[in-house]
């Protein structure tokens, strides 16, 4: 099997299953994809349209065809020499409802549970209600009311003997050993006696063992003797009949004192931010943190996988959430060596040479991926950051962050509204997190005489000011405390929190310092004070990355809006541009340590499209103007805008938001169905005002401003009075297409040809404005882009006909098919910067890929270049090409070895040769935007 050349990836769903991905195998290989790169695979919650809220690792998720049509898929995949790689959960899994059954036995049976230790479950929490419980927030009302409403019901299950609560679509086992409380007061001897031996459980050191025959021996008892009318009288007891509307006081008494008797709480959804005792993925209730840790865990939750590995049928591994994890490295590490071990045992038709793992993983700037990981590198998206940078004109980034905050009064520095989100995530949705760490602290605290005094309200000061400064998603301090590269960014979390603490807080910050990954563990003794150390770094750690997500990514990205471009996951919005330096400096480093690293531009996960983020990128060129047009058209809609008590709906800043994504996304097509574009726009709207928690949030939403803000925005698309706005809006849209368009090609160009891996997300060779999730996983037209594929077309015609897409498809197919005819070239080849020379030279990108064959000593070599920041070249054009002769001088000065060599375009076929050891742009960008070329020596392509 071929290695990893370009990937493609799938959003398996109900409504797109591996049948469905078959038939479409043809198509990407001849776009050049080698590996299809799937959305997670094992059995989820059913309805998900995602894969992540895995129930049973154990299984392929039926949804999707299950194991039988996966195995047609890597027939197929296997038949035009591609391989798959699939995305992996590790950090949690999805609980609630009635779908794991690990999770199910936990609450069954909390700590007596064989599954007890793979969740990371706090039982030891410091709240008198929760000794030895686990909190199960999954009511729809506070607990009281949801009991004495009857909404909390109490069943048996006839096939298996065992007794349930539920609560709608929530099940809540009933431990055996308190089946008495049920059973023991019932006329009938059988089920008395039964209801003694489940109770006699309570004492039994094999309690989860017994209870299995005992439950057998009760249905079928039940089953023989007719007794299940007997059941249901005795379950009377606990719940109303046909004819009451709520639970009498009896009845609610026995009710309760059944359910406190179980190794859970049930508690409002509410209380799950404040009182949660176990790990969660961020602040869903609905995802479980597991303790990957743990050999056993990590054995059962990779099962499947690795019998796949070892079977032939997967290629590679995507893991997700790396950071959530106690030790990412040690994983990583561990899960290399396990699948090397497995690769022996392929059949010689899969037998590969390497296994490719990708992380994914949140680089902050100046932040490297670990090269001790053993991995093969991220999934792309510090690259998706540096090459929209590139795309920005930074001071006119400047411009625009001063523009937003004269409209939206809010703060012009991003990082004032990190944090300022911090603070807000730390102390509503992750406070139970941070309480954890807290008093772990103070249990660190008080081990020792010369810190017992140290108060728990003084640890909370001091961590919150430290997670409220750390610069990066974690850390990865363990027994050999931290690295040099977490030293740097520790220090500067410490000296934030140094510069928000009072004076007289300094030492207590100093011993955080040092009890949070300062000072080696293996130098302390052995014992329970060196385990907790342990744990509450990793603790501490594991909070530090969904205090970044939620703060920055799903908060603050959705109050700052002064470009929408750079407000992206993996982004840092503060930074509005990149030198030619830096740029090239992040190339050369991947090549070095990561040459296989993914390189993606869109993803399931990002908040724009790919090339609305590419469209919007020209407003760094023309802030003026587009701060001329946010005036026009507010003026235009101040009719529209509603007075409420709490100000005017929509607010300024939603109000520029809201212009400025018509501006990014608005359509191409010359009649766009304008009903779909505000049905999607509808969509993004509300998840946009609810994330900023500024006017809406998820938990409370703010009905009266939402419905005012979406009247808005019906009445723009809606009014015949607005049809001047609207297409004023139109056209100021189609005015900067075409540059977006280009960024769009060029930012295509550089994914695949910089050191790495491209990866495509679905759809995306053609034209993608999508908007945030769900509206980036629609359903791709998949029949329209492999017909474009099978049509012919010149250059050309794809510049007049850019709208349709075909031309980004085009560009891909093309690079694809020279990585494929060369692939050493792309994946091996040394990289490096080109020097150009001429008047327009900041406005384009050149590099040199080479790759030196020491046996023939012969060399490959390719130079690829890509314009930027062209708004104000192509001026009033209507097509994403820049005028050859704007270019005039500039020229790209070619390493003196080939000076003078013959280069052909792998995009146009056209030849040149160099002159004086100069290529000029009017000529290598005469018929193309962008271009790719291939040395030739003697009329051979070397």
């Amino acid at each position: 099997m071929i290695d990893v050349r370009a990937t493609v990836r799938l959003q398996f769903h109900k409504g797109f299953t591996f049948t469905d991905a078959i038939p479409l195998v043809d198509y990407f290989s001849r776009l050049g994809i080698s590996h299809i790169y799937g959305s997670p695979i094992l059995k989820a919650r059913p309805g998900s349209t995602h894969g992540y809220d895995v129930v049973d690792p154990s299984c392929i998720n039926p949804e999707l065809g299950g194991e039988s049509e996966l195995g047609r898929l890597v027939e197929e995949l296997r038949r035009h020499n591609m391989g798959l790689i699939v995305d992996l959960v590790p950090n949690h899994m999805a609980v609630g409802g009635q779908g794991n059954p690990w999770w199910l036995d936990v609450l069954e049976w909390g700590r007596q549970s064989p599954f007890a230790k793979f969740f990371d479950i706090h039982w030891n929490s410091p709240d008198p209600l929760l000794k030895g419980q686990c909190l199960v927030p999954f009511l729809g009302s506070d607990y009281g009311e949801a009991l004495c409403k009857g909404q909390i019901e109490l069943a048996y299950n006839a096939d298996t003997g065992s007794f349930y609560a539920s609560h709608f679509d929530h099940l809540f086992p009933i431990c055996p050993s308190t089946y008495g409380e049920i059973l023991s007061a019932s006329p009938n001897s059988t089920l008395r006696q039964f209801g003694e031996s489940f109770a006699a459980l309570e004492n039994s050191p094999s309690a989860w063992e017994e209870a299995k025959t005992l439950r057998r021996e009760f249905a079928d008892q039940v089953k023989r003797d007719h007794l299940a009318s007997s059941i249901q009288e005795e379950l009377l007891r606990f719940f109303p009949n046909e004819k009451q509307q709520e639970l009498d006081e009896e009845q609610k008494e026995n009710l309760h004192r059944l359910l406190e008797l179980q190794n859970y709480r049930l508690a409002s959804w509410r209380t799950a931010a404040d009182d949660i005792n176990w790990r969660r993925f961020f602040d869903i209730n609905e995802l479980a943190g597991l303790r990957m840790e743990r050999h056993d865990v990590f054995e059962a939750v990779h099962a499947k996988i690795f019998d796949l590995v070892a079977k032939g049928w997967i290629d590679g591994l995507r893991i997700d959430h790396v950071d959530g994890l106690a030790n990412p490295r040690a994983y990583c590490r561990k899960l290399r060596r396990r699948v090397q071990r497995l690769l022996p045992a392929r059949p010689e038709s899969a037998a590969i040479s390497r296994f490719p793992i990708y992380v994914e993983k949140i680089l902050a700037a100046g932040e490297q991926l670990p090269t001790t990981w053993q991995v093969d590198g991220t999934t792309g998206y510090e690259f998706m950051n540096q090459v929209n940078l590139l795309q920005h004109h930074e001071a006119g980034g400047r411009q625009m962050a001063n523009y937003w905050h004269q409209v939206s009064g809010r703060p012009a520095d991003f990082m004032e509204e990190v944090l300022e989100a911090r603070r807000l995530i730390l102390a509503t949705s992750l406070a139970g997190d941070f309480e954890t760490v807290a008093q772990n602290l103070l249990l660190i605290a008080r081990s020792d005489i010369h810190t017992r005094d140290i108060t728990l309200a003084a640890i909370r000061r001091v961590l919150t000011e430290l997670l409220v400064y750390f610069p990066v998603y974690r850390t990865y301090a363990s027994a050999c405390a931290r690295t040099e590269q977490d030293q740097v960014f520790f220090q500067r979390a410490f000296e934030g929190a140094r510069s928000a603490l009072q004076e007289s807080e300094w030492p207590l910050l100093e011993r955080l310092a040092q009890w949070l990954g300062g000072e080696a563990l293996h130098e302390l003794p052995p014992g329970p004070d060196r385990s907790l150390r342990a744990r509450t770094i990793a603790r501490f750690q594991q909070l530090t990355s969904p205090t970044a997500a939620k703060a920055v990514e799903d908060t603050a990205t959705y109050r700052s809006a002064a470009l929408l471009s750079r407000n992206d996951v993996g982004f840092d919005p503060e930074h509005t541009g990149i030198s030619f330096k830096d740029f090239h400096q992040n190339c050369a480093w991947r090549q070095q340590y990561f040459p296989r690293n993914l390189l993606t531009t869109a993803t399931h996960d990002h908040k724009r499209g790919e090339d609305t983020r590419a469209r919007l990128a020209v407003l760094s060129e023309r802030p003026d103007w587009f701060m001329e047009k946010v005036r026009q058209w507010r003026m235009s809609t101040r009719a529209l805008r509603t007075e409420l008590n709490d100000g005017p709906a929509p607010s300024p800043g939603d109000e520029w938001i809201l212009l400025q994504t018509l501006l990014g996304s608005w359509p191409l097509e010359d009649s766009p169905d304008l009903d779909v574009y505000l049905q999607r726009l509808r969509g993004w709207q509300e998840k946009a005002l609810r994330e900023a928690k500024l006017r809406s949030t998820w938990n409370a939403p703010n009905g009266e401003y939402e419905q005012a803000c979406q009247q808005y925005l019906n009445r723009i698309f809606e009014d015949a009075d607005l049809a001047d706005l609207r297409n004023d809006i139109a056209r100021s849209a189609m005015q900067i297409a075409p540059a977006g368009a280009l960024n769009g090609l060029a930012q295509t160009l550089l994914r695949l040809t910089t050191p790495g891996i491209p990866d495509l997300f679905q759809g995306t060779e053609f034209w993608d404005f999508s908007l945030v999730d769900p509206d980036n996983r629609r359903p791709v037209d998949f029949a329209a882009r492999e017909q474009a594929l099978f049509d012919e077309a010149n250059p050309a015609e794809l510049i007049t006909n850019w709208r349709n897409g075909c031309i980004k498809q085009y560009l891909i197919s093309r690079v694809l098919a020279a990585r494929q005819q060369y692939p050493s070239l792309f994946v091996d080849g040394s990289y490096q910067p080109l020097e150009l020379r001429g008047e327009m030279a900041s406005h384009c990108v050149a590099f040199l890929r080479r790759l030196k064959d020491s046996h023939s000593n012969s060399e490959q070599i390719c130079v690829a270049l890509a314009p930027r920041l062209t708004g104000t070249l192509l001026r009033d054009s209507t097509i994403p090409h820049v005028p050859p002769g704007l270019w005039a001088d500039t020229a790209i000065v070619l390493p003196e070895d080939i000076y003078a060599s013959h280069f052909f375009s792998v995009i146009t076929n056209n030849q040149w040769q160099a002159e004086n050891g100069l290529l000029n742009l009017r000529e290598l960008l005469q018929d193309f935007p962008v271009n790719v070329a291939l040395v030739k020596s003697g009329g051979n392509l070397l």
